[in-house]
């Protein structure tokens, strides 16, 4: 059986941090992306691939409050905003693919599948609302909108003086459509699937999925698909070749290698800064730990040299 990856785009494969954020951008930095992915199609991998949405999303949730200011449009929920979102780059990836696929003679069908993916209405993260999105408004605005529409806001980390919206951000614990994720792929079809951590919902007391204003780790989610759809290896492609210890001090070095046991122990350490390498660390920990071979965390334009990249394995491969 051939193997099965699931490779998980981050933010800088869509989106730069110090461009606008058109269309022509994100197209071109998509396509630079998944030409590196065509290695992996050479050797004989079946793929999954889910991407962020971070930008994107908080890009959709203030056209809301815009709509609403200036023509009183009723703004919709963050499932619904992350919905669009999902749409619409599922759609962009998949253009952008196909188009790679073409150049390099390819033949494989490719399909983008809206995904929900669900978590527990009883995880703690519901009562306590950590997590920034939307736009920045003053304490008065905040205020406002905290009595009108029953929002929690937060201090901005990086504006003082601002403030923005705070969801939970629960974890998840199972993918829509993971058995039909699963058929299409082994079939050899390149399925686009839980972008952006995926639409959030619940079960309620009747059984029925009802929709959650949070939002959902990328990586998580990426993770959790993985090891339920029984894939092989799961990438998150990120904008450094390694895992680092010691970051920015003066004995910083990469590393190749980690097993289970030595990563629980860096991540206790607190080696992993908690708002970029830490959950990504814990998304790899977490594919291996329900039966995942192997876990890597590297740059896009690396995939194709083996000696690049950390990778993560319950124990230290020979």
């Amino acid at each position: 059986m051939k193997k099965l990856a699931v490779i998980a785009l981050g933010g800088n494969a869509l989106l730069r941090g110090d461009q606008e954020g058109t269309i022509d951008e994100q197209e071109q930095n998509t396509s630079k992306t998944l030409e590196n992915l065509v290695f992996l199609l050479k050797e004989g991998y079946d793929l999954v691939i889910s991407h962020g949405n971070g930008p994107q999303v908080g890009n959709i949730l203030m056209r809301n409050d815009a709509g609403e200011q200036v023509y009183g449009i009723p703004q919709m929920p963050v499932d619904i905003c992350v919905a669009d979102s999902q749409g619409g780059i599922g759609y962009m990836v998949e253009r952008m693919l196909r188009n790679v696929l073409n150049k390099h003679g390819i033949d494989k069908e490719v399909v983008t599948l809206v995904t929900l993916v669900e978590v527990d209405k009883d995880d703690p993260a519901f009562r306590d609302p950590q997590k920034r999105i939307g736009p920045i408004y003053t304490r008065k605005e905040a205020d406002k909108l905290a009595s009108e529409k029953d929002w929690r806001f937060g201090e901005t980390e990086k504006q003082q003086g601002g403030w923005r919206r705070v969801v939970p951000s629960p974890k998840p614990v199972r993918i829509s459509n993971e058995k039909v994720i699963e058929t299409l792929a082994r079939q050899g079809t390149i399925v686009i699937a839980a972008g952006g951590g995926g639409i959030p919902v619940y079960i309620d007391e009747k059984n029925e999925v009802r929709p959650a204003e949070v939002v959902i780790d990328k990586d998580l989610a990426s993770s959790l698909m993985a090891a339920r759809i029984g894939a092989d290896e799961f990438y998150i492609l990120t904008d450094v070749p390694y895992v680092y210890l010691n970051y920015r001090k003066e004995n910083e070095h990469w590393v190749e290698f980690l097993d289970h046991k030595d990563t629980v122990e860096h991540l206790k350490d607190g080696q992993f800064a908690r708002g970029s390498m830490a959950p990504k660390i814990r998304a790899c920990l977490q594919f291996i730990e329900q039966g995942g071979k192997k876990s890597v965390i590297t740059e896009a334009t690396k995939l194709d040299d083996k000696k690049y990249g950390t990778k993560i394995t319950m124990e230290y491969e020979d």
